[in-house]
């Protein structure tokens, strides 16, 4: 990383750089896109995928964090920073232009912390209505329920988007574009409808049969996780994890544990990471089971449904007498998990390897070659793998496009390290790659569980912590794979009990982005078969 140091103070000489817990490059507004476009740029080794884009209420400035990855080499890592003093008015210059993913991002950092985006071709609120009183994230936010009364009309939609563009002269100028043609047929699939995986709205102008442009519209179920959790103590915001990818909880629980656990320097009985391991390949199992049946589901194959959820039951009995949970696990816990393994644990989980092993035989017989399945899959939907990437697209839909992007190959974590098990990647970056690559990372799971199932060491299930725990001050980061991707959880500490700001990644966000792109030009009818592909959650959107 000396190269890429060099690199940074050639490109901004002013630059303030870090040694932190990641690199961090803090840089004046007008010098970030700069900055990062050289990054991304550098052919030795680009840092070409945008991980996380934080905004952030520092007090007197309002600003954002970026992190910044290599799509060669996730483990990789630069933190760029920037921030204005304005917080009237507050202004940063937009990368949107360099990496797709930024989009959404920048409209939910406006929504929630009231920074525009110079440059950016759409700056509506992203989650809130345009009408919001306030920006929830900021500090000094009056959360009076009388500024915002619950309204049970509805409202218009207004297909404008308001935004603020630099000319070449440098001069700002606020403007307004339509998002669709005057003559554009515009149909709404949700928000209320069963396809669309949750309450997710897509405003869809049709040329035809044909899809000419689709327009996002999200934060039906926000529910402030983020802003709640400044309030709560750490191990009091466990349980929001479970609830945001609902299908991924476990995964997602152990990402917060491990972020706190890192910051904190609790060390995890080796019997604990044993045990999360597996649980967490279970859970990727029920996981990718659920998103095979309803993708089969959405191309009209209910038998399919029912095949996939009878095989997920039997992952959810095991849930159930490990921890009682069965959708909501409610087993990590800062320090290691809550429940040991039952008497009959690991003979429930070896019978069940080669039973699903069976029924993965039989989904391949009578679906995965089906001719009418072909052809609603193949060829369909097409993400090439820089689109991927600048989407910041992971998971299984991203690995479809033949991006290795798996993060528990390059930044290993928990037992990760010690087992064998391949990278399912395919580059055909259709709809039908990213059905297959589901089964077949099923297939990896079940390889890993099988490594691990009967050399469980014995001892300790938890190292526990103090009463309260406070972490050191400091910002921390932490990556996980979680079911549908990269999910991430970022921490600022200010010493205290409760955290001053904590940021989770959304894998379903980056694959809701990705959906405008993949569905241009495709059929109507094909929309809801690429959206079960994608395998997008809601509320892990929302948050």
């Amino acid at each position: 990383m000396e190269k890429i140091k060099e690199l940074i103070l050639q490109t901004v000489p002013e630059a303030v750089i870090e040694q932190k817990q990641k690199l961090t490059v803090t840089v004046e507004p007008k010098k970030l896109h700069l900055l990062a476009k050289t990054l991304r740029d550098n052919a030795a080794l680009p840092f070409d995928f945008l991980v996380y884009l934080i905004g952030m209420d520092r007090g007197e400035e309002l600003g954002v964090n970026y992190l910044l990855s290599s799509s060669i080499d996730l483990s990789k890592e630069i933190v760029l920073k920037t921030n204005t003093s304005d917080r009237e008015n507050p202004l940063l210059y937009s990368i949107s232009d360099l990496f797709e993913t930024a989009q959404y991002n920048e409209r939910e950092v406006f929504a929630l912390l009231g920074i525009r985006f110079i440059n950016n071709p759409d700056m509506r609120k992203f989650f809130l209505n345009g009408d919001w009183v306030g920006y929830p994230l900021r500090k000094d936010y009056d959360a009076n329920p009388e500024l915002n009364p619950v309204s049970l009309e509805s409202k218009e939609i207004i297909d404008i988007a308001p935004r603020i563009m630099e000319t070449p002269e440098g001069k700002m100028v606020e403007e307004t574009v339509n998002i669709f043609e005057d003559d554009d047929y515009i149909i709404n699939i949700g928000p209320q409808h069963p396809s669309t995986h949750g309450v997710m709205h897509f405003r869809t102008a049709l040329d035809g049969e044909i899809v000419k442009k689709i327009d996002v519209h999200s934060g039906y179920i926000h529910r402030g996780i983020e802003k709640l959790s400044e309030s709560l103590t750490y191990p009091q915001i466990l349980h929001f994890t479970d609830r945001l990818d609902y299908l991924s909880a476990n995964i997602n629980r152990h990402g917060l544990c491990m972020c706190v656990e890192k910051a904190a320097e609790i060390e995890v009985p080796e019997r604990a990471q044993y045990i999360r391991t597996i649980m967490d390949e279970l859970n990727r199992i029920d996981s990718h089971l659920l998103a095979w049946a309803c993708q089969c589901n959405d191309l009209g194959a209910i038998t399919a449904f029912i095949y996939g959820m009878r095989e997920r039951e039997i992952i959810l009995d095991i849930f159930e007498k490990t921890c009682g949970g069965r959708l909501i696990i409610n087993q990590n816990v800062v320090g290691g998990v809550m429940f040991d393994i039952y008497a009959d644990f690991q003979k429930d989980v070896k019978a069940f390897i080669p039973y699903m092993r069976d029924k993965l035989v039989e989904y391949d017989h009578f679906f995965s070659h089906n001719v009418i399945a072909l052809g609603r899959m193949v060829t369909i939907g097409v993400m090439k793998k820089e689109d991927a990437i600048n989407y910041g697209v992971t998971g299984p839909a991203g690995r479809g496009s033949g991006w290795s992007c798996d993060i528990r190959k390059h930044i290993p974590y928990a037992m990760y390290s010690k087992v064998d098990f391949k990278e399912v990647i395919r580059t055909e970056g259709d709809s039908y790659a990213r059905y297959m690559n589901r089964l077949d990372e099923i297939e990896q799971s079940l390889h890993i569980i099988e490594q691990l199932i009967d050399n469980i060491p014995a001892g300790d299930i938890i190292n526990k912590p103090k009463p309260i725990i406070r972490l050191p001050e400091g910002e921390y980061y932490q990556r996980v794979e979680a079911c549908r991707g990269e999910f991430g959880v970022f921490i600022e500490s200010r010493g205290d009990k409760t955290p001053y700001r904590l940021k989770f990644r959304s894998p379903s966000m980056a694959l809701v982005s990705a959906m405008p792109l993949i569905c241009k030009n495709e059929k109507i009818s094909d929309f809801i078969g690429i959206g079960g592909s994608m395998d997008y959650v809601i509320p892990d959107i929302d948050r």
